[in-house]
């Protein structure tokens, strides 16, 4: 690991720490009510290893083969280990083995796929996010993961009743089409809202995950409590081909 790589990483990390602070205090926030999850995709597990080194504690992932092996490359670090993809069921098994927490969860099935590999491994549980595709409230959308606002409580339902699982919160992407495009701010406030109505029969389900490189100081203010950056501390990424 070379200490030209430890300083690019160093100096992305302080940036972004920076950009999160000044949107926590143009927010009236507390800095420490943000967590930093650093999206480590078509990075290698020395990337992974220099963060862990730099204090990061959260590292996510979005496709499972690469997140199987850096999870195993990296075993022995104090990490917490997030999946933000698209997340089939024939996948579940093998991100149940690493995964502390799943953002994409979006469809029963997903859910008693998941609970059953949980209750096969011999961890904790694992801390499900439903996937809220807000263009979806529009009529929007179309095979674009994620479940239409009105289906939050049936599937939050869902996740409570299966066990091995712990519904943890809320995630979204900014969406690409409706009303919300190219408006994250305001589509981040429509996912607080759903969060607060959620919380009214779910207390513990307080994580909103929304955000990335481009758009965390929207998803600070409108109240996230995750953002999820990948290219702001690591740099552009690499097509995998």
């Amino acid at each position: 690991m070379s200490a030209t790589r430890r300083a690019e990483i160093a100096a992305g990390l302080a940036r972004v720490e920076e950009r999160i602070t000044g949107a926590c205090d143009a927010a009236g926030r507390a800095r420490e009510d943000v967590t930093l999850i650093v999206v480590t995709k078509t990075r290698p597990a020395t990337d992974v290893r220099l963060l862990a080194e730099l204090g990061v504690r959260h590292v996510a992932e979005n496709r499972d083969q690469e997140a199987a092996e850096k999870a195993e490359a990296c075993a022995d670090l104090p990490l917490n280990w997030h999946f933000v993809g698209q997340l089939q069921t024939n996948k579940v098994r093998s991100v149940a083995n690493y995964a502390d927490y799943v953002h994409s969860v979006d469809r029963p099935r997903l859910v008693g796929a998941l609970s059953t590999a949980v209750e096969r491994r011999e961890r904790g549980p694992v801390r499900c996010l439903i996937q809220v595709a807000l263009e979806k409230e529009q009529g929007h959308g179309g095979d674009r993961g994620g479940v239409a606002p009105d289906g939050v409580p049936e599937l939050a339902a869902v996740i409570g009743a299966a066990p091995g699982l712990v519904l943890a919160g809320l995630m979204t992407v900014a969406p690409l089409s409706g009303a919300y495009a190219g408006r994250p701010g305001v589509a981040f406030g429509r996912l607080v809202e759903i969060s607060r109505d959620l919380r009214r029969t779910d207390p513990a389900a307080t994580m909103v995950s929304a955000g990335m490189s481009a758009d965390m100081e929207e998803a600070v203010a409108a109240g996230a409590t995750h953002v999820r950056v990948g290219s702001a501390v690591l740099g552009v990424r690499e097509s995998l081909g």
